[in-house]
């Protein structure tokens, strides 16, 4: 039984350097609260679409809207929430066992996501149902 909450989903902030040649942000091990096991990137998402539906056991997340903007709705079993990610120097940390979902993208936006685990289809639960009676004990 995983006993994260909405409240353990964090906002991180990416160090950044700012010129007048533009900013540059720098990901480094201490900036991301676990080591990092891969990286991908969802792009060219229609507006409509909406991806994620599912919970990790063991993997933790963060993700980050390198270009553009979507929206990640987080769930813990008991509450909501809605997090607008449109800045490329804020990382939303989301720990085990935190329900997620991910919609409405902007023309163009570019989805990082950094993972403590490589992939491993038993440690997602994609069953909303599922999900719940495993907040559960």
């Amino acid at each position: 039984m995983n006993l994260n909450t909405i409240n353990d989903v964090l906002n991180l902030q990416i160090p950044n350097v700012h010129d007048i040649r533009g900013k540059l942000a720098v990901i480094e091990k201490e900036t991301i609260p676990f080591s990092i096991e891969r990286v991908y990137y969802l792009y060219d998402v229609p507006n409509d679409a909406f991806r994620g539906g599912h919970a990790h056991i063991a993997q933790e997340s963060v993700v980050i809207a390198l270009s553009g903007s979507f929206e990640v709705i987080l769930d813990d079993g008991k509450n909501r929430k809605r997090i607008m990610l449109n800045k490329p120097n804020i990382g939303l940390y989301i720990p085990t066992g935190i329900w997620r979902e991910i919609e409405n993208f902007s023309s163009g936006s570019v989805c990082l996501v950094m993972a403590s685990t490589v992939f491993n289809e038993e440690d997602y639960i994609r069953n909303y149902d599922d999900f719940v009676s495993s907040k559960m004990g």
